[in-house]
């Protein structure tokens, strides 16, 4: 038997304001690295929309690898302790990288990733992300490329879930708080 959610999603930012957001990204990216070949990276589960959608708009040679982390268990808060879970196939010695993520919010999972990746001897290494939650940071990191800032808010859809739920809405919304009380904060490190 069916048993529906009980959040509810508010909207964000539209499908259409994401899909042109995503092209303004696709163009300067493919300007920054004109006559250059790039290795995009993306973080499951959450970046899969985002990376599929800005790779097809890129002008430029891509590759395109996976990486699994977590850093939650089952919980909505990260725990700052970063697992591997499924790691990279392609070598980045030399190469020009584009790590993509979905969120970056208290920025443990992306340090973690950043130093992990630099000591494998990228020629250069910068970061996309979809949505930028200054507001919950506990490390200072400035990603490179930002699709949207978005507010202290549980934030789903276009990839970002909660609970494995919401992912595929083809826009940014948040969960609206409910009646149950509890605190709808961070979605990811």
């Amino acid at each position: 038997m069916f048993i529906p959610p009980r959040e509810t999603v508010r909207e964000l930012h539209g499908e259409e304001v994401v899909r042109r957001r995503v092209e303004e990204l696709a163009a300067q990216i493919s300007a920054d690295y004109a006559g250059r070949e790039l290795l995009v990276v993306g973080i499951l589960k959450g970046s899969w929309v985002f990376v599929a959608d800005l790779v097809r708009r890129l002008t430029v040679p891509v590759i395109i690898d996976f990486m699994t982390v977590s850093s939650y268990g089952t919980s909505t808060r990260t725990s700052g302790v970063v697992k591997i879970v499924t790691d990279l196939k392609c070598p980045l010695e030399r190469r020009d990288v584009l790590l993509v993520e979905d969120i970056l919010d208290s920025g443990l999972t992306m340090r973690y990733l950043l130093d992990n990746l630099e000591r494998r001897g990228p020629a250069s290494l910068k970061v996309c992300v979809l949505m930028d939650k200054p507001a919950r940071r506990k490390v200072q990191i400035r990603p490179d490329y930002v699709g949207f800032e978005v507010p202290d808010k549980f934030v789903v859809g276009y990839g970002a879930d909660f609970a494995e739920r919401f992912r595929n809405l083809p826009f940014i919304g948040y969960i609206e708080e409910d009646d149950r009380g509890g605190e709808n904060g961070t979605n990811q490190g």
